[in-house]
């Protein structure tokens, strides 16, 4: 009787000790290109996922140079988010040096791609993310993906990414109202590199700049004097510096102009925690207000 009751003891310690092992959930490890995506990634991952940006924030994702620790973070990965759209030319260099033979989930491949006027059909637009409709369409992309790496949590994965959906519906609403009240011959911006391309098209504002869509390329002097004389004619008196990218040129222009500064966009880079654009809404509406202060009537 004791011998039972003692091998009963064990078996149900047994039991107690091996439970928690098979109650405790899966935890993704993702790597995310850069700083804006890994934060749509943890909206929808919770607590199931972890989240790595290659790219720091305040990091400039066309220039970006990856290290050997970045090769470990995509060899132990779980999965691989990327924007796609040319942005993250440096990302075959990565994965070779990383020995990295998986498929990343490019979010960006079920939206419509803009090529801006005068530019090269290869020349697409990159900064999908500037447009938030384009965000919900990553929330959904990036949802499936998850239930298809952890089908065991697809019922959290479609509650977090529904959640999200929610908040940037109400964020396109808001920044849609905020710019119609702006007068369309005042919505027009200065920055230093045409990152705000998506915006444009669907807020409704104008956006000048004297370098490219990536920081990688040159702006020419004969591009650089056809913006100033555009500035001049279109009566600009604000300009707009970028955290990820050098403000030089811009600052050239502005000087040409008489433009003022009106304060620092987060165009492809999130700011470090505390800073003014933690996460992608907050970025958003941060940009917003910089604009609508500029561009309204004094």
């Amino acid at each position: 009787m004791i011998v039972h009751r003692l091998f009963s003891l064990l078996g149900l310690c047994g039991l107690l000790s091996v439970a928690p092992v098979h109650a405790q959930a899966r935890t993704l490890r993702a790597v995310a290109s850069f700083t804006v995506l890994a934060d749509v990634v943890a909206h929808v991952g919770g607590t199931h996922v972890t989240v790595t940006s290659l790219v720091p924030p305040d990091g400039d994702p066309h220039e970006f140079e990856p290290s050997p620790d970045d090769a470990r973070q995509l060899r132990q990965a779980d999965i691989v988010f990327m924007s796609g759209e040319g942005l993250e030319s440096w990302f075959g260099r990565l994965a070779h040096a990383a020995s990295y033979h998986g498929q990343p989930v490019i979010v960006s491949s079920a939206i419509q791609a803009y090529t801006p006027p005068g530019a090269q059909q290869a020349e697409t637009d990159p900064h999908v993310w500037n447009s938030v409709p384009n965000v919900v369409i990553w929330t959904n992309t990036i949802r499936d993906a998850l239930i298809a790496a952890d089908p065991e949590d697809a019922d959290s994965f479609r509650a977090s990414a529904s959640a999200y959906v929610t908040q940037l519906q109400a964020l396109d609403q808001d920044i849609r109202s905020r710019i119609s009240a702006i007068p369309a011959d005042r919505r027009r911006v200065l920055t230093s590199h045409d990152a705000f391309g998506y915006y444009g098209r669907a807020y409704g504002v104008t956006f000048m700049a004297p370098q490219g869509l990536s920081t990688e390329t040159e702006a020419s002097a004969g591009n650089v004097a056809t913006l100033i004389r555009q500035i001049h004619q279109t009566g600009i008196t604000t300009y707009f510096m970028e955290n990820a990218t050098d403000p030089r040129l811009v600052q050239q222009v502005a000087r040409a102009t008489g433009a003022q500064p009106g304060g620092e966009l987060y165009a492809e880079a999130l700011s470090p925690p505390g800073g003014p654009a933690p996460d992608y809404i907050t970025m958003m509406r941060h940009n917003t207000d910089l604009m609508v202060a500029a561009m309204r009537p004094r």
